[in-house]
């Protein structure tokens, strides 16, 4: 059986997408796993499953790299928008997700019938506070949000001084995180400004993460570093992030691209 899959990216932060309505997958931790290889699979950060919900138009499932399942993903949320439009799945330019997290509002800008950029309603930050890692760990203090899947902020100086291979999976594994937690960390460069790197959990470092970028933009309100209006700039690229602040919703903006539509053999 052969299966048809789309490759999409977010400011790099890649996934292979798969219509299960049409395709329905077993073993999609494993198929994640071994797609995900860049050398002898497809190469990605992860899969990610569209498929149909009783509680909002479409669903989302999002599987890591190594096998793992997150709750969200907001650079994945926003190119299932993309493809939900651009493949006739919808007409909608206002679509409700169902995620792991919540139900997720997606309004797709679109010109010439092309989307162009995605705004996410990415739902009410929660469990905002500093956070003391200890003296054992080359970072001490940092700022937890979860943003339905958990994120630990740290502030730095000069972010070129950060080895992100070597303490990302050191505070991805922290005692205080018992599911682990994504990792990012951040440059404040000037008024609504933010320069971010991120260790994903379950992925190493990738491009960008959305979630991560509205974690970070919490964090630099919730330290008084930054307003609640925030451009955050990943190695991929920008998000814009808009959050009135505590108990208001956050709304992410960025770009969905469509790489490549490929077909794999099913050796099941």
């Amino acid at each position: 059986m052969k299966i048809e899959f789309t490759k999409m990216h977010g400011l790099g932060n890649d996934y292979i997408y798969v219509n299960t309505m049409k395709y329905p997958l077993t073993n999609p931790e494993e198929k994640s796993v071994a797609w995900s290889r860049p050398h002898t699979g497809i190469g990605s950060d992860g899969l990610v499953l569209i498929g149909d919900s009783d509680k909002a138009d479409f669903s989302m499932r999002i599987f890591n790299a190594d096998g793992s399942e997150a709750k969200m993903c907001g650079n994945a949320s926003r190119c299932i928008g993309k493809y939900l439009y651009e493949y006739g799945l919808t007409t909608k330019t206002d679509i409700l997700l169902d995620t792991l997290s919540g139900i997720k509002k997606l309004h797709l800008q679109v010109k010439d019938g092309k989307v162009e950029s995605v705004r996410v309603d990415m739902g009410i930050p929660a469990d905002i506070h500093r956070v003391n890692l200890g003296d054992a760990y080359p970072f001490q203090k940092g700022v937890a949000v979860s943003m339905g899947n958990p994120h630990l902020v740290i502030f730095v100086d000069k972010m070129e001084e950060v080895s992100l291979a070597e303490v990302g999976p050191v505070l991805e594994h922290h005692p205080l995180f018992p599911d682990r937690v994504n990792v990012e960390f951040a440059q404040v460069l000037d008024e609504g400004k933010i320069r971010m790197r991120v260790w994903e959990r379950g992925s190493g470092i990738t491009q960008a993460c959305g979630t991560g970028a509205c974690a970070t933009a919490v964090a630099a309100a919730f330290s008084g570093k930054c307003a609640s209006h925030a451009t955050v700039c990943m190695d991929g690229g920008d998000l814009t992030i808009d959050w009135a602040g505590e108990g208001q919703h956050l709304y992410m903006t960025g770009p969905a691209v469509k790489v490549f539509d490929g077909t794999m053999e099913l050796k099941e």
